[in-house]
């Protein structure tokens, strides 16, 4: 019996978009059921995480799992056959989960920061999220990924953010690739693969999207 997969996600997602990369780099066929968070949550979603009530959730034969870090990483077990994402030595993947979670408290609170507020407040947003990407870039070094060779588990992490890069810069008046150019060519690498150039939307598309959101917030 085939495995049933469902993903409920909402486009704009940075943790929607990890759980799609993952599963199209290890080749699952999955149903895609948009939701609206920032409307109506659907009973399926509120029933699949009730404590939580957020995307992304991955229901697994009828089984949820929730949080994209865990669900990336259960994606990963699961399908052990396919590339594994995550490196294999322990070593590795300690290291690994440590700059997993420091994109996670790092990278997400400064984009939000630099998209959603102006003047002072946003000017220190900006020079805190260009100071997170230095620390990535360094951490990239010369690789070709964050794994060296093969794309893997951090790349799934933080590629996502890529698809709201231009919109920063747009909202912020300034440049990420003249800050940071080594990680801007490493995210142009990824996006020459299927799995991300597939999973992460238009860039135009997120930005009248943050444009919207600017406005309720009486930004625009």
């Amino acid at each position: 019996m085939a495995d049933k997969v469902v993903l409920l996600d909402f486009w704009p997602s940075f943790f929607g978009m990890r759980a799609r990369i993952a599963l199209a780099e290890k080749g699952i066929e999955y149903q895609y059921k948009e939701e609206n968070v920032l409307q109506d949550k659907s009973p399926l979603l509120l029933q699949m995480n009730p404590v939580k009530k957020t995307i992304p959730v991955l229901i697994h034969n009828g089984k949820p799992i929730s949080e994209s870090l865990i669900i990336v990483q259960y994606i990963d077990e699961t399908w052990k056959d396919k590339s594994p994402l995550l490196p294999s030595g322990p070593y590795q993947q300690a290291q690994a989960r440590f700059w997993a979670d420091y994109v996670d408290k790092k990278v997400f609170t400064s984009i939000r920061e630099t998209w959603s507020t102006k003047g002072e407040k946003q000017e220190a947003a900006k020079k805190e999220f260009i100071e997170v990407l230095k620390f990535l870039e360094g951490e990239l070094g010369d690789k070709l990924y964050f794994g060296g060779e093969s794309f893997g588990y951090l790349d799934v992490r933080l590629v996502p953010f890529y698809s709201w890069f231009y919109t920063l810069e747009k909202c912020g008046n300034f440049s990420i690739e003249a800050e940071c150019p080594k990680l801007i060519v490493w995210a142009k690498k990824c996006m020459q693969r299927d799995s991300v150039a597939k999973s992460l939307p238009d860039l135009d598309k997120v930005y009248n999207f943050v444009l919207q959101l600017r406005k309720k917030i009486g930004l625009e």
